[in-house]
């Protein structure tokens, strides 16, 4: 074949032995957020150890960055799921149950918990709540109700992050009463971050910012 001529493609064939759709159902697929410090081989031996399922889940490195692992029980995996977010190195990583045909947005959101503190006694609403929980991120759940007793000084919310967004302390929100007041959200479960940006993707001496 001369270097002129055109490669045709190879059309897989649709057949069972083929495809991998069946194993992967009872999968989660997920990538790492700083690559930088977070290697692909170290992850797929120690994530298991921590999901205390080391003997009943397979890892397999798709790329350097993805990743997947595959589940021999439901109840497993959903656990997995429930307690996100996970981090590797101290670093998020991003995981999802595995589709076969995934949105573009797919691994791009941490569903996290956020606390947020300093909320206006006239605005204790869980509208108004949803509202100051959407600065953060999508928000999913308002874990407030107004008929019970609340013994924390924050309300918690979860929201779908973006992790190519910092992740924000405060908002300073401007009352119909003329007053002015600045919310704090603390983020659950997260640990490393750039220090100048607030961004979860890099460590503060590779920001671009600063770069």
């Amino acid at each position: 074949m001369s270097l002129e001529e055109e490669e045709v493609p190879y059309e897989l064939p649709d057949l069972p032995q083929f495809s991998a759709i069946e194993c992967n159902k009872m999968s989660i697929i997920g990538r790492l957020v700083n690559p930088d410090c977070q290697k692909i081989k170290d992850l797929i031996l120690d994530m298991p150890r921590k999901w205390q399922v080391y003997d009943i889940v397979r890892g397999v490195a798709l790329s350097s960055t993805m990743f997947q692992f595959i589940f021999k029980y439901e109840h497993d995996l959903e656990e997995v799921m429930r307690k996100r977010v996970w981090t590797f190195n101290e670093w998020s990583i991003v995981i999802d149950r595995w589709m076969e045909k995934p949105p573009e947005d797919y691994l791009k959101y941490l569903l996290v918990w956020v606390q947020i503190r300093n909320i206006p006694v006239n605005h204790y609403t869980k509208e108004a709540i949803e509202a100051f929980g959407d600065f953060v991120g999508r928000v999913d759940v308002v874990a407030f109700d107004p008929s019970k007793a609340q013994t924390q000084d924050y309300v918690r919310v979860r929201v779908f992050f973006d992790v190519s967004r910092p992740v924000r302390k405060t908002k300073v929100i401007n009352l119909p009463s003329g007053e002015t007041v600045t919310l704090r959200y603390d983020f659950e479960r997260l640990q490393k971050r750039c220090f100048h940006c607030q961004r979860l993707t890099h460590e503060k001496d590779k920001c671009p910012v600063l770069i």
